[in-house]
């Protein structure tokens, strides 16, 4: 998967100044991006949710490794690969939220090693509100 590209990362992004504000029916804001960067973009929520669920896999299995391997795909990484200039666009009640969630991703990484699984699920849990509460409040359109 192109990390790089996203453009699309948090890419629920604000396009333009103009749409950056803009609510739509459901209440929630445009984040305003290119045709393509919603494609590259709607890729990365699709990456964090392969690593939600390999995250939860490796927890039923007790495998940390995998684990810590699906963390990673969606942790600093991924953050650091969004075009700066999308970045720039973004509001920041969405890197307020974006921000966090990549780190949470690479706390459970880090702590795949050595917490109990049941510590892990909590985390994963708490990534997971993090998730629901950017899809609350954003529209990749």
């Amino acid at each position: 998967m192109n990390m790089k590209s996203l453009a699309v990362l948090c890419a629920l992004l604000v396009g333009t100044s103009t749409w950056a504000d803009e609510t739509t029916d459901d209440g929630r804001i445009r984040l305003g991006m290119t045709a393509a960067e919603r494609v590259e973009f709607l890729a990365e929520m699709r990456q964090m949710l392969t690593s939600i669920q390999g995250i939860i896999a490796g927890i039923g299995t007790e495998d940390r490794e995998q684990i810590a391997a699906a963390a990673r795909y969606s942790g600093n990484r991924m953050a650091r690969a969004t075009p700066t200039s999308l970045r720039q666009r973004l509001p920041q009640s969405f890197q307020d939220i974006g921000g966090p969630t990549h780190m949470m991703f690479e706390e459970i990484a880090i702590r795949a090693d050595t917490d109990d699984m049941a510590d892990l699920a909590v985390l994963t849990g708490e990534t997971m509100q993090q998730c629901l509460a950017c899809h609350a409040m954003f529209r990749a359109d």
